[in-house]
Parts: C-alpha cells; sequence; structure tokens
C-alpha cells in the first residue's frame, strides 16, 4: 500500500492498486449516488429478491416517520439463505464457528436452510406468530443466529439480548418489547470456563410476565432448573421438525427486530428496524465497503450478535452477499494472546472487522504475539464501535495488515443500522483515524449549534440531513421519545446524532465521541443515569454522578463520584470494589466502574444541577473549567485530593 504525506493530518495512505483494479465500487458510484440519491438506492435493493415490487422509493411525507420501497415485499431469511441455494452455492460455507474450547463446526448454506427452516417450524408450534416479540439471550454459537433468521423468516420480531447482560437488564426489555417466547442456552464459554445464561432468565422471568415458553439450547451441559409446561430443550423441539418451510413475504415496513441501547435516561431505547430498507442498505455496504468477492474471500467480523455490529455484519449483511464468515464463541487471550491470529491463520481469513479498543489490547500485549502466525491472506482490515486513533491505526496497518491491507473505519449507531460514514477500500486514500467521508447515497453534514453547515477546518456536531434506507423507525412503543431524542434539536428533518465531529483542512470527517451523557465503553454505548441509578440502588450510596473519562484502552472509562449515606462508612478499597461489583451485577461487567471516588460533597449550580463537565475535568487530569456558577467551588480542592494515582483494575 503507498503511503504519502499531507501537511495538514500526518501520513496518508492511497488505495493498493490490486483492490483499486478490482473493487467492487469506484469513485463514480459518488457521483451516481449525488445525482439521484433515491435512484442509487433503488439500485441498490434491486441486489435483493423481491416477491412484490415497490411502487416508491421513499416515503418522506411525514417526517421523522420513513417508509422506504413502499409496498414491496420480501422475506429477510429467503434473501439471506434460500436463493443461494436455489442459485446453485448450497455447498458453500456460510459459517466456520469456532467454540472457545475449540470445538469446531462448519454450516454450509444448504444446511442453514435447513436448520432455519426446522427452527422456523418449532417457533410456529410454539404459538409464534408474525409480528410477535421474541428475547435472544445467547452466546455467539450457530443457534443465535439460526434464531434470528427463524423469527424473520415467520415475520416475528426479535430481540436479541447480550449474554453479557443482568437479570435485570433482561427482564426490563423483555417487559418493554413485550416478548412471550425467550430463546437461550444452559450457557457458553467464555475466558476458559463455562458462563451460565439459563439461571439469568429464570430469574428475569420473576420480575416480567407474559413470557410463556423459553427454547434452551445444550451448549455447556451445567445444570438448570427447570420449569415443566414453560421450558423445553431445543434439541427435543427442533430436530423433530420438517427442514421443509415455506416463508413468508412481508412488507418492506413490517418490523424485523428491536435493539435496546442505552438512553440519556435510565430506562433504555428499544430502536425498531424494519425489514426492506435495512436489508438493502446492510447488504450494499457490507458488499462496498469491505469489496466482498463471495467466492473467495473469509469474513471476520470479530464481534457478539448481541450488538448492532453482529446484526449487521455477522447475520444480514454478510448472508445477504453470500459470504463465507467465521464465527468465534470466546475471547481474544482464551486459552493464548494469539488466539485470533490463530483464527486467521487456520481459515484464512480476508477481511477483519473489529473494534479499536481489542486494537490497543494487542498493542499492549506485544507485537511478538502476531509475528508468531501467517497472516498473509488478509487483504482488508476493518474498524467499528468508536472513533480508532491514529496511533491504534497504524499499528494494526502494519503488525496485523503487514503495512499492505487498506483499513475502512466505519462510523454508524444503532440506530442509524448500517454504515454511514467510511472510506473505500478502492477509491479512498486513507487517513489514519478518520472516517473521511460520507458513504454514497448518506447526506452527513458538521454543522454549529444553530445547525449550520460548517466548512473545513472546523468543530460542530455531527447530523444526518437526508433519510437512509436503514434508519431507525421509531422507539418501541414511544413515537414521541423517537422525536424528541433525535429529531427535535434541529428540527423533524434533521437526525442529530449526538457526536461531535470535526472536518479537516481536506474535507476528511473526524469523529469526536459523544456530546450527550452517553459513555462509549469499548464501542459499547452505557449511559451516565443507568450507572447512576446502579449505584444510589446500593444501600451505602445517598448520590453519585458518572462520567466517560479518555482511557487508552477502552476508548472510555467509568469514573464515578459518590456521596455516602450517614450511617455508612467509608472502607476504603473494600466498599470500591463492593460498589464496582454492585454496578457489574446490576447491569452487566461492561459497566463496571473503572474508578469511584468517595466525596463528600458534589459540584453543584445554586440551582441544583451536578455540574459534570467539572467532574470530567478532574477524571482527565484536566485544568478545571470555569467554577463560578457553583454554591461551593472548594468543593473541587476537596474532590481533586481524593483521585488515586491509579485507576482500578480487574
Amino acid at each position: 500500500m503507498s503511503e504519502t504525506t499531507t501537511s495538514t493530518e500526518g501520513r496518508t495512505f492511497s488505495p493498493p492498486e490490486q483492490i483499486t483494479a478490482q473493487a467492487n465500487v469506484g469513485p463514480d458510484v459518488y457521483d451516481e449516488a449525488s445525482r439521484d440519491r433515491l435512484a442509487f438506492w433503488a439500485k441498490a435493493a434491486e441486489r435483493l429478491h423481491w416477491e412484490q415490487p415497490w411502487d416508491e422509493v421513499l416515503d418522506w411525507s411525514n417526517p421523522p416517520f420513513a417508509k422506504w420501497f413502499v409496498g414491496g415485499k420480501l422475506n429477510v431469511a429467503y434473501n439471506c439463505v434460500d436463493r443461494h441455494v436455489e442459485a446453485g452455492h448450497g455447498e458453500q460455507v456460510a459459517y466456520h464457528w469456532e467454540g472457545e474450547p475449540g470445538d469446531t463446526r462448519t454450516i454450509t448454506y444448504a444446511q442453514l436452510k435447513d436448520d432455519v427452516s426446522r427452527a422456523a417450524n418449532a417457533l410456529l408450534e410454539l404459538g409464534v406468530q408474525a409480528g410477535d416479540r421474541v428475547a435472544i439471550y445467547m452466546p455467539m454459537i450457530p443457534e443465535t443466529v439460526i434464531a434470528m433468521l427463524a423469527c424473520a423468516r415467520i415475520g416475528a420480531v426479535h430481540m436479541v439480548v447480550f449474554g453479557g447482560f443482568s437479570p435485570d437488564a433482561l427482564a426490563s426489555r423483555i417487559t418493554d418489547a413485550g416478548a412471550q417466547v425467550v430463546i437461550t442456552a444452559d450457557g457458553g464459554y467464555r475466558r476458559g470456563a463455562p458462563s451460565a445464561l439459563k439461571p439469568n432468565v429464570d430469574e428475569a422471568l420473576t420480575r416480567t410476565e407474559g413470557v410463556r415458553s423459553v427454547l434452551v439450547v445444550r451448549r455447556t451441559e451445567q445444570d438448570v432448573e427447570w420449569t415443566e409446561g414453560r421450558d423445553v430443550w431445543w434439541h427435543d423441539l427442533v430436530d423433530r421438525q420438517s427442514p421443509e418451510h415455506t416463508p413468508e413475504a412481508f412488507d418492506a415496513e413490517h418490523p424485523l427486530y428491536i435493539m435496546y441501547t442505552s438512553g440519556t435516561t435510565a430506562k433504555p431505547k428499544g430502536i425498531l428496524h424494519t425489514t426492506g430498507g435495512y436489508l438493502t442498505q446492510v447488504a450494499y455496504t457490507h458488499w462496498a465497503t469491505f469489496d466482498l468477492k463471495p467466492d473467495t474471500d473469509v469474513y471476520w467480523t470479530a464481534a457478539d450478535v448481541g450488538w448492532v455490529t453482529g446484526h449487521s455484519y455477522i447475520v444480514y449483511g454478510p448472508l445477504a452477499n453470500r459470504a463465507t464468515s467465521v464465527m468465534y464463541e470466546g475471547t481474544p487471550e482464551t486459552p493464548h494472546r494469539g488466539r485470533w491470529f490463530e483464527l486467521i491463520q487456520k481459515y484464512g481469513v480476508t477481511v477483519l472487522y473489529t473494534a479499536p479498543t481489542v486494537i490497543r489490547t494487542f498493542m499492549k500485549w506485544g507485537e511478538d504475539i502476531p509475528a508468531g502466525f501467517d497472516l498473509t491472506t488478509l487483504r482488508l482490515l476493518g474498524s467499528v464501535g468508536e472513533p480508532i486513533n491514529p496511533e491504534a491505526w497504524l499499528w494494526y496497518h502494519e503488525h496485523i495488515g503487514g503495512g499492505r491491507c487498506p483499513i475502512v473505519d466505519t462510523w454508524w449507531q444503532t440506530e442509524t443500522g448500517a454504515h454511514m460514514i467510511t472510506p473505500l477500500p478502492g477509491v479512498t486514500s486513507l487517513v489514519p483515524g478518520s472516517a473521511q467521508h460520507p458513504f454514497p447515497g448518506i447526506s452527513a453534514k458538521v454543522v454549529d449549534d444553530e445547525g449550520n453547515e460548517l466548512g473545513d477546518d472546523s468543530t460542530g456536531l455531527l447530523v444526518l440531513t437526508e433519510p437512509w434506507p436503514s434508519m431507525l423507525r421509531t422507539i418501541w412503543g414511544d413515537d414521541d421519545r423517537y422525536v424528541d431524542t433525535y429529531w427535535s434539536r434541529f428540527g423533524k428533518n434533521v437526525y442529530f446524532a449526538g457526536d461531535g465531529a470535526k472536518k479537516d483542512a481536506d474535507g476528511n470527517i473526524w469523529l469526536l465521541g459523544r456530546v450527550d451523557d452517553v459513555m462509549n465503553v469499548s464501542g459499547h454505548r452505557i449511559s451516565t443515569t443507568e450507572v447512576e441509578s446502579s449505584l444510589v440502588g446500593h444501600p451505602t450510596v445517598a448520590e453519585a454522578a458518572v462520567v466517560g473519562a479518555s482511557d487508552p484502552t477502552t476508548g472510555q472509562g467509568i469514573v464515578a463520584f459518590v456521596i455516602l449515606r450517614g450511617t455508612a462508612e467509608d472502607s476504603g478499597d473494600e466498599l470500591v470494589q463492593t460498589l464496582r461489583n454492585h454496578v457489574a451485577r446490576d447491569i452487566g461487567p461492561i459497566a463496571k466502574p473503572r474508578q469511584i471516588m468517595v466525596v463528600q460533597e458534589l459540584p453543584k449550580t445554586r440551582s441544583g444541577k451536578i455540574m459534570r463537565r467539572l467532574l470530567r475535568d478532574i477524571a482527565e487530569n484536566r485544568e478545571l473549567g470555569d467554577v463560578t456558577t457553583l454554591t461551593d467551588s472548594s468543593v473541587m480542592e476537596l474532590i481533586k485530593e481524593k483521585l488515586p494515582a491509579t485507576p482500578s483494575e480487574d
């Protein structure tokens, strides 16, 4: 990959000639999309199979409620599986699955079709109908993908909950979605040991009503409690079903899935994605951004299906494009720190897509680990979940990509459904650390506080000024919150992403992270309010304030400031560990605060508002900003004295 330099942002990298010569999309794609945006997306939709063609590409008559491919009908599972089998590709591998203990499964498209059909028939036997919600709380095993596709096949709405979430978090999501069936497993393997899931489901179901069936996959063979009449083993129900099932075509706007993401209030938001527009954009972006060659590539999104990255770029995008994918159950360091590189070498992975947090972890472990494996099959790398700092980009490029692989640094959100800002590997001269340009057909701009577009070499807020196919349609059951959260700051035609951004002198977009009270920890969005609510729920804590602070590994770390109740004693490290573990149990391990400081007072304005900006200055070890609005400015000096020299470690 040839390297050039620019005076503004340092090093840039030209597209490799071998990729440019055979790229799925060339530079003309931008002109095509700008000439007629809707015709561009219609052409992208034509890559799919539609049972009934659409009458209108976009109905934007009632913003911000979009309807894409109005009148069209299709089936997502048919597009992801059956049509490839019918076209003679049934023997192609859909997934090389690797369990953390080392067990493996190879699943072809023909096998996947039979498995999905059996699971669809099983759901029908359980009384699941089109429009019903099904909760999926699973490890990274093939049955998770099969369950999602089975729901899509019969028109049920799946709601996947990340397997690291607590029973409380699971219960609240089941209640909000109104799920009647839960699909889970006895457990999964993580960090070398079985991690139980079924007990969490049992506990969650004591806190919510309406679930009539729990379908359980046997994975770890741990002992599980059993509720007769409600619980049923996957192998007892699914395996005896017919592998024949005729998929039904659903309206393009039929709900496909709900995914819960943290909001700025304690109640998570149920992001609703529908069928036609979502599949169009995830399939097209997967094909274009990763330059996917279905006959030769081995593609690996190293993420969890429980997050939107897994939905869009482990399941729906790759399968719609007939990709051969790698799917891995465990963690990068189990049983050794070279496990990922071992898998790249074993399966001949050509495209790797992962988070900057993982890259920074690999950097800490040292370049000698990837150097011990043959990574020469890699031709393209991707980054997702948070902005990648230039140092990590360059390390990724050199030590994993061998200096030859373009890196596509993708910006998008749970809400957007698919890539929105990204380089194109055969077109873009890469600038390390920048997501660079809006994807063709996407209108992303940087604006000031009044919504005026800013020119190059400026900093402001990132907005989307035109609807896009894979956009969220609403917040489940709460249209008002949908409008208020995303479409109120600059009016109902402008989506405010919640991220700050800058444009450099060359017009490249650099993401600056959240501007609201949602923290981005290892690519996972966690609201300050959720963590504060958890801390105050502990009997020793009277008040809590939480901020996100820069972290060299996770992007942001959670820093909490707590005031104890009058009767509670400050036992130092013991209390801090107790509170950290309390939050981990309450929300999930990903939400465990990096640091907790016990303080006497919090910085408050005269109106009683906590000044989190000042707490962020403390956590970042920055010079304090303006303290004149505080009731008592000496509070800040007392808090600074409490700051420990080093963060808490797990």
